[in-house]
């Protein structure tokens, strides 16, 4: 089984998620990441088509010692689309993405990646957004589940089983489609993003669980919850509705109180749980890297945590740090 550290690096803001972002800001960003201790990066086809893995690989090629993610599921074709910024992406490459979770489809998307990262290996595989929210019409979701549990799954396992790769998972926003995947086959990961938070934890009623009986550890992606747990105004990738602004407004109060950050809090959340091998914040500048080190260093006390039980804005069953 790959082990992972407890902290590493979702590489998303990197391919300039929503703000571009420099070359040189990157590979200070990197950089920064490697001299705080940094072994793990995730990256992706879909983040910034193709620009994240070009700038990942650059930076840790020369570092035996990293643990690589990528993912699979989406192939990259020349001709950007007439307006990258709407698909989240403002500063990407001139290429844009087409879907294919079949066999040969994931295979092609292995070798470009080791191309794009400039590498000869990557040590995890994610299907990636295999669920509805990426695939909004049901007939659509249904078919691209239907080939990645099947062809697509099948190239993942072969590349395990042959050593090419050392584990493989998906990588998605939901539950449902999590719960779906386990029925499917054997995988190493699920990388979760934003479904379980200091905000929400709807994962630990049935999810959890289940991967724990089947083996398969979690990846928190989204700790921040796209960034309303650090201060921004927008949840799941757009702005925050009003309940979710009240719930953290009360959440940063109790963490005042108790003279701790709200995003030191929300970082340090998401190891507790013991499904959890591996909590991956996106930062986009070597501040933001620093100052997520920081935040994992902070002690928390016990009573912050039981304020937020007391309060309801933490399932009394829900397990915390310390």
């Amino acid at each position: 089984m790959l082990e992972l550290p407890q902290i590493g690096m979702g590489c998303a803001p990197l391919g300039g998620l929503l703000e571009a972002v420099t070359a040189a800001d990157a590979s200070e960003t990197l950089a920064s990441a490697l001299a705080g201790g940094i072994t793990y990066f995730d990256t992706a086809p879909f983040y910034g088509f193709g620009l994240s893995e070009r700038r990942v690989g650059d930076a840790i090629r020369d570092h035996p010692n990293c643990i690589l993610s990528t993912k699979v599921g989406r192939l990259l074709a020349k001709g950007a689309w007439d307006n990258p910024s709407e698909h989240g992406w403002p500063a990407a490459l001139p290429f844009h993405h087409i879907y294919d979770y079949s066999y040969d489809g994931v295979m092609r998307s292995y070798e470009d990646s080791l191309q794009r990262l400039g590498m000869d290996r990557i040590d995890l595989l994610f299907l990636h957004d295999i669920g509805s929210f990426a695939h909004t019409d049901p007939d659509e979701e249904s078919r691209h589940f239907k080939d990645a549990m099947s062809g697509g799954y099948r190239a993942l396992d072969e590349l395990r089983q042959n050593g090419d790769i050392k584990a493989v998972g998906i990588g998605v926003n939901e539950i449902d489609v999590s719960l779906r995947a386990l029925e499917h086959g054997n995988w190493d990961y699920f990388l979760l993003a934003g479904r379980y938070t200091l905000l929400e934890q709807d994962a630990m009623a049935e999810l959890f669980p289940t991967c724990e009986k089947s083996e398969t550890s979690i990846i928190v992606g989204g700790p921040y919850n796209s960034g309303i747990l650090v201060g921004g105004q927008t949840w799941n990738y757009a702005d925050a509705p009003e309940h979710i602004v009240k719930k953290v407004a009360n959440i940063k109060d109790v963490c005042q109180r108790h003279q701790v950050p709200m995003a030191a809090a929300a970082l340090q959340f998401c190891s507790a749980h013991r499904v959890v091998k591996s909590v991956i914040p996106g930062v986009r500048t070597a501040r933001e890297m620093r100052q997520t080190l920081e935040w994992m260093e902070i002690t928390i006390p016990n009573e912050l945590w039981a304020d937020l039980k007391s309060n309801n804005l933490l399932d009394t069953d829900v397990p915390t740090p310390g």
